[in-house]
């Protein structure tokens, strides 16, 4: 046979990437098939178990798959993108996904995110490994939740591991499995956060279809080593992450965009006193009236932060796109301050600046790093994602400063007078809310924005801590 007539197909090592001949007609997805080569490895010490407490979102840092095709790659399941077209789709059953983990854990449980607009229901197992040759199941005959487009976490009987195993076996529409996102929850040493939650409440935005109100988790609960995979939970370091997609359950019918948000709640769990008034539960301006002054729970006050922001949107209308507050003070309806962070597309760097709002009027904002254009260059002296910073809220009487600090770099500040603000009139109360509220909801609905925190620290005059 002629060299001219025959198929040649030279194939890479571990990667047959669809060879096929130059006359075919096909038009289906090409799938690239992942064969096992033998490698000789080198001699690596045992995995010793591991035993710790706290649960923590571990980084996976490998996905390697027996089948896949050419636009959605296994390494797609690990990507911190949880929009559809960036996922692991094979068209076959019984094929799998092997995840690595950059440090042996103990592994408690996963969440992953199904491909299921169309309302696909997936059967699933999962194996875990040490050493990536002896595999132990941990979980089989998943079903997931057809009615859902959001991440599934399920808990797994807890195992040191170093790998994961998911083994998708088809849906109950075809043999074939989409799998958008994965992530891993454990421990690698005791993990807990340093952050006082006793005085806070979270806000979070739950399942968009299922709910039309953000939930609430109140102070007991959440200091309570509470926990959700989807919204908030730990990094292996101890700190606290915020996440908040572009759709999802609000706080009022009044607010347009997602939250994942702490609020101050001075009254520590007593439910005997309101959320809301000029009472121990909140706190006032010290120009406020004498008997605001003596009801409140405290006067003025200062929150200091230190966190990372980790993902903003990257979809949707330019005036919306890469916004995000990580910072308030709330008042009975207005906000004295929201502090804003934002990041454009273009850009890898992003802005700081704040909005004061006058008491039932306009907003006017301070540029602090950069600027809010949704057109803005990148800023010289701006603050990249997942870089550690920190912010101060601080209010004296009637004056409200907000400074930024970073490591090495001279702190900017900007002082605002409130004078005309209208909030030390008689039963204005404040509160400082502190976590992610999206500013966007013009995008792809699985758009969202991230931050990590790793310092809170609230204090107010005449405020005791118990």
């Amino acid at each position: 046979m002629s060299i001219s007539n025959a198929l040649v197909c030279l194939c890479v090592p571990i990667l047959i990437l669809g060879c096929k001949s130059s006359t075919s007609s096909e038009t289906k997805p090409e799938e690239v098939v992942v064969i096992e080569q033998p490698i000789e490895q080198p001699i690596e010490v045992p995995v010793q178990d591991i035993i710790c407490s706290g649960l923590a979102k571990l980084n996976l840092n490998e996905a390697i798959a027996t089948n896949e095709l050419t636009d959605y790659v296994a390494s797609n399941a690990i990507d911190s993108n949880f929009i559809a077209q960036s996922r692991w789709s094979t068209l076959e059953s019984e094929q799998h996904l092997v995840l690595t983990l950059d440090e042996p854990a103990l592994l408690k449980g996963v969440s992953l995110t199904w491909f299921n607009n169309d309302q696909r229901s997936y059967n699933y197992d999962v194996e875990v490994s040490k050493d990536n040759a002896s595999w132990t199941p941990v979980m089989s005959d998943q079903i997931t939740n057809a009615q859902s487009t959001r991440s599934q976490f399920v808990e797994i009987s807890e195992h040191t591991a170093r790998y994961i195993k998911i083994v998708p076996k088809g849906n109950n529409i075809d043999s074939a499995s989409h799998l958008v996102e994965v992530e891993a929850f454990g421990c690698q040493q005791d993990v807990s956060t340093t952050i006082e939650l006793t005085d806070w409440y979270l806000s979070i935005p739950v399942n968009e279809s299922t709910n039309t109100k953000a939930q609430s988790i109140y102070e007991a609960t959440l200091s309570n080593n509470y926990f959700n995979a989807e919204f908030f939970f730990l990094n292996t370091d101890g700190g606290l992450v915020f996440r908040a997609p572009i759709k999802g359950a609000k706080t009022s019918t009044n607010t347009k965009y997602t939250r994942t948000e702490l609020r101050e709640m001075l009254r520590r769990g007593n439910t005997s006193i309101k959320v809301q008034g000029v009472n121990k539960n909140n706190w006032v301006f010290s120009s406020a009236p004498d008997s605001d002054l003596d009801a409140s729970a405290g006067v003025d006050g200062e929150l200091v932060a230190e966190l990372a922001v980790n993902h903003v949107t990257e979809t949707g209308d330019n005036s919306q796109v890469g916004r995000v507050i990580i910072g308030q003070i709330h008042a009975n309806n207005d906000e004295p301050i929201r502090v804003y962070y934002r990041k454009l597309p273009q850009n890898n760097k992003g802005s700081i600046y704040l909005a004061h709002e006058i008491e039932g009027g306009d907003d006017i904002y301070h540029e602090l790093i950069g600027t809010r254009s949704q057109s803005a260059t990148n800023p010289e002296n701006g603050i990249e994602l997942n870089e550690r910073f920190g912010y101060r809220i601080s209010v004296v009487g009637r004056l409200l400063t907000l400074t930024v600090t970073r490591p090495g770099q001279a702190d900017i500040t900007k002082t605002v007078d409130m004078t005309n603000s209208g909030y030390d009139q008689s039963g204005q109360y404040m509160y400082f809310k502190a976590g992610v509220y999206n500013q966007n909801n013009t995008g792809n609905v699985k758009d969202y924005v991230q931050a990590t925190f790793y310092k809170i620290e609230n204090s107010h005059i005449g405020y005791q801590e118990e």
